[in-house]
């Protein structure tokens, strides 16, 4: 799969998960929306309901002294309202077309009451009763014009009411509440506490939620007002949870696309790397099979079959050239091994000085045809450490020979022991190419090479420094690597004395 094909496989996934996110959200906005007006509806509800029982409890009260006999004692209560004052027809509201006499104020009274106790259940005696009712209650209402508003709230039936009101409705936040009287243009009463004069500040004083109290008196006397401090809270209670759902679901999803589309790129990766390998190894085994193939067409040629000399210089070119090919593959068999952890280690003491010698003298030989060299400072008074003679001449040799190959012009390559805690470091410096930082962060992955494709101007499989590593683990030693591209890399490396 190419890029393209990758980049847009991301753009579309990326489009369906932000996608998908924003209806989310969306949706949740829309539920919080709604979960709003619910709430101020029966708010609003519960408040005018709360109205209506106050000045039904008003009315109640009022209509009660009178089937007891406490008229006169109602009047005395009410000394703005005159016995005798000429007031209205009480079947006006039937709309008789009749002259309706005028009567008094206790006659109207007695009258309404009349209609009130009538027994007859037939329709038409059923609505002159109801409507004595509602002019016995506009009688009521009139009467109380006047008295001071904190004398017509009973405050702790209001306070009763508005809490049962509120729980009725599933409203169970906190709340505060208070009755403002327009004439004095301030508080009476604060949730459940008579105040005196209190100015009206405060959230209370400016809530949202307000409605008027005794709405048939014009004008109203005062308002009911109340204000919710956790309204939000109350709001989102029954939403977070869903918003907690998606924002976790999201980012799971988010996490495993990701994680995906770094597995597709480091598969891609390896995939470019395995190809550059094959194509690699192709070069690396193509020369070598060529010069045996020549080589073994000259040994059958008569006139070098004759030959016993030349028959000895082919027979050791093809020698050679299998011994390479040896190598080749046994590297590859190595990485195999090391993949799967089937490999032990021959443990013995070594001399690390000695296998540095040995080394330096194997890569002179292509040091000096490029006019390199190669200069050592054995510091390590203790050279010896325990571990696999074999692999450690291993890991030697594989850092000289990339210091060698990477090294474009004249190599310069410095080799230094020295002893340190519990152990011997070994630093093997160039003044090659270097590395960037980005290239440093794959120089241990397997087949990874600086130059990729089918650049074979540095030869190799791309398997030397990952298998450096694997036995300086399987040592218990540690590999580092400073490097700056263009000044040349070093590689340090610490055996530990013991096992």
């Amino acid at each position: 799969m190419n890029k393209k094909a990758i980049w847009a496989i991301i753009g579309l996934m990326s489009a369906a998960v932000f996608g998908a996110f924003w209806l989310q959200l969306d949706l949740i906005g829309t539920a919080v929306k709604v979960n709003e007006e619910r709430f101020e509806k029966n708010i609003y509800t519960a408040l005018n309901t709360v109205v209506q029982r106050v000045e039904a409890e008003e009315n109640r009260t009022a209509l009660n002294q009178y089937v007891n006999g406490y008229v006169t004692t109602y009047y005395e209560s009410h000394p703005n309202n005159d016995a005798n004052e000429i007031y209205f027809d009480f079947s006006v509201s039937r709309k008789q077309t009749s002259i309706i006499p005028q009567y008094s104020r206790k006659e109207i009274l007695d009258k309404l009451m009349e209609e009130i106790e009538n027994t007859c259940t037939c329709a038409d005696c059923m609505a002159k009763k109801e409507d004595a009712y509602k002019a016995l209650m506009v009688h009521f209402r009139q009467s109380n014009t006047g008295i001071p508003l904190e004398q017509r709230i009973k405050l702790k039936h209001i306070d009763d009411i508005i809490r049962k009101e509120l729980t009725n409705r599933g409203i169970d936040t906190d709340y505060s509440y208070g009755i403002y009287n327009k004439e004095t243009e301030s508080f009476i009463i604060v949730d459940g506490h008579y105040v005196v004069e209190e100015q009206p500040t405060g959230e209370l004083f400016n809530t949202r939620y307000k409605v008027e109290l005794f709405p048939e008196e014009i004008p109203s006397p005062g308002l009911l007002m109340i204000h919710f401090p956790a309204r939000t809270s109350f709001v989102w209670q029954s939403i977070w949870m869903n918003l907690a759902g998606a924002i976790l679901f999201s980012a799971l999803i988010l996490f495993c696309f990701a994680y995906t589309i770094s597995v597709i790129f480091q598969q891609k990766k390896l995939s470019e790397m395995k190809t550059d390998f094959i194509n690699n190894m192709t070069h690396e085994f193509k020369t070598p099979i060529a010069t045996i193939s020549l080589a073994a067409d000259s040994i059958t040629n008569p006139i070098v079959s004759g030959n016993p000399d030349k028959v000895s210089r082919f027979a050791n070119i093809i020698k050679q050239e299998n011994k390479r090919m040896n190598s080749q593959v046994e590297k590859v068999l190595q990485m195999a091994l090391l993949d799967k952890n089937d490999f032990s280690l021959k443990i013995s003491e070594v001399n690390l000085h000695d296998i540095i010698h040995y080394a330096v003298e194997n890569i002179n030989l292509q040091l000096e045809q490029r006019g390199g060299q190669v200069s050592v400072q054995m510091n390590a008074e203790s050279p010896f450490v325990e571990g696999d003679v074999t692999h450690i001449s291993n890991i030697i040799n594989n850092l000289l020979d990339n210091a060698n190959k990477y090294s474009p012009e004249t190599p310069d390559i410095a080799i230094n022991t020295r002893n340190v805690s519990n152990g011997v470091e070994v630093t093997i410096s160039d003044q090659g190419i270097g590395m960037s930082k980005e290239q440093l962060k794959h120089i241990f992955d397997k087949f990874y090479r600086v130059h990729t494709g089918n650049l074979h101007d540095v030869k190799g499989f791309g398997l030397g420094l990952s298998y450096v590593r694997a036995m300086m683990t399987a040592h218990k030693g540690q590999i580092d690597v400073k490097s700056e591209l263009g000044k040349g890399s070093s590689f340090i490396l610490f055996f530990p004395s013991k096992q």
